[in-house]
């Protein structure tokens, strides 16, 4: 069963976090959902709060098939945070799945891990990543998966099961929820 987790922050955009963390499960991986900060309560941009499985904190050290990374106006602290740069670095380095959605690239890119890459990515952040394909709606370029935001949420869980499961196991979810 693949492992994923999903690091949420204060300011997270919900679709973007709730649509894969959905999907995943349905599909069978075991989903972590880690609080950046030390408390388990996280609080959306639009002030839905998810009861998070742990803190970031608590997991930090373990490796991982998948980290996911929701945008909205919470990535700021995302980027700020050392702990997140070094499991995106550590990730990278063993060339496991690394997902970022909307604003979320930034991190990717903090990080230099987009230079002659191709992503997607919100258009808010087109002047940070200038070479977002913006026509895309989601980007699988190795083990980087990026999309565009909130709209194409449920593409990119279904992109995450793609890759951790199989196109036959993300063509039987999506036809499950009628995407």
């Amino acid at each position: 069963m693949p492992t994923v987790l999903v690091v949420l922050t204060d300011g997270f955009e919900e679709m973007e976090a709730i649509a894969p963390i959905d999907l995943l499960r349905r599909a069978g991986a075991e989903v972590t959902v880690a609080a950046l900060a030390e408390g388990i309560h996280v609080t959306g941009r639009n002030g839905v709060t998810v009861h998070a499985d742990t803190s970031l904190t608590a997991v930090v050290a373990r490796d991982f098939d998948c980290v996911v990374l929701p945008g909205g106006p919470g990535v700021k602290n995302l980027r700020a945070d050392p702990r997140v740069r070094s499991v995106v670095l550590r990730q990278h380095a063993a060339k496991r799945w690394l997902g970022a959605i909307c604003a979320a690239p930034t991190v990717l890119q903090d990080a230099g891990l987009l230079d002659g890459r191709r992503y997607t990515a919100h258009f808010s952040v087109a002047n940070e990543l200038t070479g977002i394909l913006a026509n895309e709606r989601t980007v699988a370029d190795g083990h980087l998966l990026t999309s565009r935001g909130a709209g194409t949420a449920t593409d990119f869980g279904l992109l995450l099961v793609e890759k951790l499961f199989s196109a036959e196991k993300a063509q039987e979810i999506s036809r499950s929820i009628c995407a």
